[in-house]
């Protein structure tokens, strides 16, 4: 009776919405994704040589740093324990939450970062659209390899303070893809060191070339294939094999069905890869240019100047959910329960956001800004496109069950893991 049980209710939630057909990723080459772990974990691609990809996306804190907004250039330490360097801290801190890597191979993901301001879009001539212009797409693989051309030209994430370094003084002149600009810096400093070149060899072909973009293309390969994560607990039940828990089970029937979650957690990675609004709480110094004297951050509207797109920001996929504390763009609550009561009545939690669940060093009075602005936090409210729904807390506790069961455990022990060493020799963060 029990197993019959599990079984009507996997099934139930399973026909509440068709989910397509499977996440499809793109066969990988092992030399290249080898290759790309070293650089993904190597300092190297910064322009002080102390930040590494994996600074603010490492494993151990899901992918992400475990802190609201990112502490790049001028921190020290890693995850939570991260603090701005007092002999050297951050010019500008970092305006969103790291986003979380998982599944971000998958054919299916187009649009990359909270605004999706780099997407694939065949109607522009090298396929992608940025608001770097055309000359910065040529060479990349993927969006998902076009995205880490945005850390490496950020004064605040990895390429370092104005004029600190030849990289930093590249991007200030705004030589970016430009012969002898801060890509071909990077680049250059790669290709010197005999252990890269090497590999680069093998991938390449002899001697050919080392350009930024073919960095970034293996760092692609490595995140296509180290954090792949479709072999959850729901996967299997989906396919036929070992049933979720009751609760679970319950919690997939409340999430494809009445609590309406699945209207834009879609799919079986959970997103519909589009934009929303609902109304999450404004922290940090928002989303603005350094001319700009704002904590606000309008989210979409950023990209398409569009009225109507302002405050939504990307549907994250789902997958490892569990994992990737804090929640929102900016990190804004710190559990995964917080973050799902906020989406039963999204102006309601806004209105009574508690300031003590942004857990981070250093915020102070300015960060709170826009939640003292009343007018700007109404702006908010009247985006919110997200309907009360009631639920009880034994079926919240359903919904956490569920989310938990889309944690692939055999993708959080890393598949390749974090190497010993790097080719430059310097630190790797573990």
């Amino acid at each position: 009776m029990r197993i019959a049980l599990l079984f009507a209710l996997t099934a139930g939630a399973a026909a509440a919405q068709d989910l397509g057909p499977r996440p499809e990723f793109a066969p990988v080459d092992m030399a290249q994704a080898e290759l790309g772990q070293l650089l993904f974990y190597d300092p190297v691609l910064s322009g002080n040589r102390n930040i590494s990809c994996a600074t603010c996306h490492h494993p151990r804190f899901g992918t992400s740093d475990g802190v609201p907004l990112a502490i790049g250039e001028g921190g020290t330490g890693l995850g939570p324990r991260r603090r701005p360097d007092p002999q050297n801290p951050p010019e500008q801190r970092i305006p969103r939450n790291a986003p979380a890597l998982w599944n971000l191979g998958a054919a299916e993901f187009t649009v990359m970062f909270h605004d999706g301001r780099l997407e694939a879009d065949p109607d522009e001539p090298g396929g992608m659209r940025t608001p770097l212009g055309q000359e910065m797409v040529e060479g990349f693989d993927s969006v998902l390899s076009a995205q880490a051309m945005f850390p490496v030209l950020s004064g605040d994430e990895m390429a370092g303070h104005y004029s600190e370094n030849e990289v930093s003084q590249a991007v200030r002149l705004g030589h970016l893809s430009l012969e002898g600009g801060a890509w071909d810096r990077i680049a250059a400093r790669v290709a010197a060191i005999p252990d890269y070149r090497s590999r680069f060899d093998a991938v390449l072909g002899e001697a050919a070339p080392i350009r930024f973009t073919d960095i970034s293309n293996a760092i692609a390969a490595f995140i296509r294939f180290e954090w792949r994560a479709d072999q959850s607990p729901f996967d299997i039940a989906m396919n036929g094999g070992a049933a979720l828990p009751e609760d679970a089970a319950r919690g997939q029937q409340l999430f494809y069905g009445d609590a309406g979650c699945s209207s834009c957690h879609s799919g079986w990675l959970q997103t519909d890869h589009a934009f929303h609004a609902i109304a999450l709480p404004q922290i940090g110094p928002g989303k603005a240019a350094r001319f700009e004297n704002h904590a606000r951050d309008e989210g979409r509207m950023r990209v398409t100047g569009d009225p109507a797109d302002a405050y939504r920001f990307r549907t994250p996929s789902l997958r490892n959910v569990a994992l990737t504390a804090p929640y929102g763009h900016n990190g804004a609550y710190a559990s995964l329960e917080a973050m799902l009561r906020h989406h039963l009545n999204p102006v309601a939690a806004l209105q009574a956001y508690d300031r003590s669940q942004a857990v981070f060093p250093g915020f102070e009075a300015e960060d709170w800004r826009v939640l003292d602005d009343a007018e700007e936090t109404a702006r908010i409210a009247a985006a919110n496109e997200l309907a009360p729904v009631k639920l009880t807390d034994a079926e919240v506790a359903e919904l956490l069950a569920f989310l938990n069961a889309l944690t692939d455990e055999a993708a959080v022990k890393g598949r390749m893991g974090i190497p010993d060493s790097v080719p430059s020799g310097l630190p790797v963060d573990r």
